[in-house]
């Protein structure tokens, strides 16, 4: 089948061996490849109960059809494990130049299985696999790390996947950073990759991907990079980067801050868009195959940090680790996204973590002396996480060990042992919907929904209708993570557009219902890993706090009725029944 090498690479890690599986057509064609063959091959083999830390966890990475083609906005990765964070489904994926060499590997997909008994990099080529000693690397930084493994192994053109010293010491929310600053970020992956004792991964090949048309996919492009200039989207990314979402969301009154006890944070001005491009050198920077631009290389200019370059810092680190802990200098929250992305640890996560301690000590639970808007103090916590050293310790372990150790259950904000992104569900109703059936836990990306809220296709507060339009919205984005593409494409690339994409990379020719069948296929399989997994209805919930602490100028909540109401209709509309269990049986199994 075309789009696909229809092989996956299985690495042994004990001992140290590795064959080929070839997949049929029927698995593509019922899931295609990224989010779908992810979830695919984790609920083959990954069985029931499995301690995210045992070695019969697999840690699986995956690319899809539209991976190293000059589509714009293909160049990303997926990764996919059970998660030490939350225990269920795990998919995180990344940016930035990695994407291209695991493709030309030749693989699919690749599953690394058992441990290793001693630190390991693994290297994977079109020719073989290799196994190289990573003792000297162990307790090195994420940046340390990609150049020493570059540095040995020699060669232009290697993909370079590594974890911190927070991976290492299996702290829950660890992450897998290439290219210094692209994470795969979000639910513990980096913690899976540290207890099989693998450092990093090390991606080079040949192989070109066997596309169905590639006169096809080169107008694609070339018509995108005309249509491009035409698009508002295109421009605020560009000129703006996430960053421009601080005003944005701050006006609309949805940005969380305070640990969530406000939602528009007094001086937002400061840690805005403007400001970062005002008094530090800025300038945008893109990903392969990428015409948006949304990064920002930001290098600071004055101060203690002067010289300290990064790329970002993203709305969503500004959020968490600026609004949540009410630090309003943004050359602090750059030195602590940098601290994150040395120590490889989630931002999302880790703000929220640092928060949620300064309540905690502010209420009299333990006995460190936080405060909000202490920068020093939320550096030396992050650094104790990832050492899991002290208050760090109990951090290390996720938002709900600590609520349980601290008895802060009833403040802790979270679904499924997951916090969410930066927009607030008591504002963002359709928000609310996505936080508590998203399969890792809250999670904003799995929708994006609050576009459709604050653009006016439906009202942020209208509950009739929100989650058909949300389904329409959830299985587009399912899609774009199993082509894989960028989610900031999502303004760009529609129904049509995704078909075009489809039928010219793998020949085949869907509808929109046809599509929409393969995104239900691949839903359905990531909610049957977690019902297996001990997930029902119950756990499809929000935080109290979102159904009675009232925020916003017009007191807004988000009430359990409302909450229930659109869970059955997303259930009913999923064709799972009352309790949130899909009713078909999934191909393949």
């Amino acid at each position: 089948m075309k789009g696909f090498f229809q092989k996956v690479l299985h690495i042994d890690l004990k001992t140290r061996t590795s064959f080929v599986e070839q997949l049929p057509d029927s698995v593509y064609e019922s899931y295609l490849g990224g989010k779908g063959l992810g979830a695919y091959l984790l609920l083959r083999y990954c069985p029931e109960g499995t301690d995210p830390f045992s070695p019969e966890n697999p840690f699986i990475i995956t690319v899809g059809p539209i991976n190293d083609t000059p589509i714009w906005g293909s160049s990303r990765y997926g990764v996919f494990t059970k998660s030490p964070l939350t225990g269920i489904f795990s998919e995180s994926y990344s940016g930035g130049r990695a994407a291209e060499p695991i493709s030309r590997t030749g693989y699919d997909a690749v599953i690394l299985r058992g441990g290793s008994a001693s630190p390991v990099f693994v290297e994977v080529t079109d020719q073989d696999v290799r196994f190289h000693d990573a003792s000297g690397l162990w307790g090195m930084d994420t940046y340390a790390t990609e150049d020493m493994v570059k540095k040995k192994l020699g060669r232009k053109g290697v993909g370079v996947l590594a974890i911190g010293p927070a991976g290492e010491k299996l702290v829950r929310f660890s992450s897998v950073i290439n290219n210094y600053w692209r994470c795969a970020g979000r639910t513990g992956v980096g913690a899976v990759l540290g207890s099989k004792k693998v450092k990093a991964l090390a991606f080079s090949g040949d192989l070109p991907r066997p596309i169905a048309d590639p006169e096809g996919v080169h107008r694609f492009s070339i018509e995108w990079t005309k249509k491009s200039k035409e698009y508002p989207a295109a421009s605020f990314f560009r000129n703006l980067g996430t960053p421009g979402l601080v005003s944005v969301i701050n006006t609309v009154e949805a940005f969380p801050n305070r640990y969530w006890a406000s939602t528009v944070m007094d001086g937002w001005e400061k840690i805005s868009t403007e400001t970062l491009h005002a008094d530090f050198t800025v300038k945008p920077r893109a990903c392969n195959r990428c015409f948006l631009a949304c990064g920002r290389l930001t290098r600071v200019t004055k101060g203690k940090y002067e010289g300290l370059t990064i790329d970002g810092p993203e709305y969503e680190t500004i959020y968490a680790l600026g609004g949540l802990c009410l630090i309003k200098d943004l050359a602090e929250i750059i030195h602590l996204n940098d601290v994150c992305d040395r120590l490889g640890m989630d931002t999302i996560t880790a703000g929220n973590l640092a928060a949620f301690a300064i309540e905690a000590s502010m209420r009299g639970r333990i006995t460190d002396k936080l405060a909000y808007g202490d920068a020093d103090a939320v550096s030396q916590l992050l650094y104790d996480m990832a050492a899991r050293s002290g208050t760090g310790a109990v951090l290390a372990d996720g938002i709900k060990h600590a609520a349980r150790q601290w008895d802060l259950e009833d403040i802790a904000i979270h679904v499924k042992g997951m916090e969410p992104g930066g927009y607030d569900p008591r504002i963002f109703k359709g928000m609310g919907l996505a936080y508590a059936t998203s399969n890792r836990g809250a999670c904003h990306l799995r929708s994006t929904f609050f576009r459709a809220e604050m653009s006016g296709m439906i009202g942020a507060d209208e509950i009739e209708g929100k989650a058909e339009l949300f389904l329409d919205f959830e299985d587009r984005l399912i899609l774009h993570d199993s082509l894989i593409m960028c989610r900031f494409y999502r303004d760009f690339y529609l129904w049509d557009e995704l078909r075009h994409m489809v039928h010219i990379t793998t020949g085949l020719d869907l509808t929109k219902e046809g599509l929409r069948t393969i995104a239900s296929n691949i839903q359905d399989l990531t909610r049957i890993f977690n019902v297996r997994e001990g997930v029902t209805r119950a756990d499809d919930s929000l935080p109290e706090r979102f159904h009675k602490e009232a925020v916003g100028s017009h007191s807004s909540v988000i009430t359990k009725e409302d909450l229930e109401r659109l869970k059955d209709d997303y259930y009913r509309l999923r064709g799972w029944d009352a309790e949130g269990i899909p009713k078909r049986k999934p191909q393949g199994f």
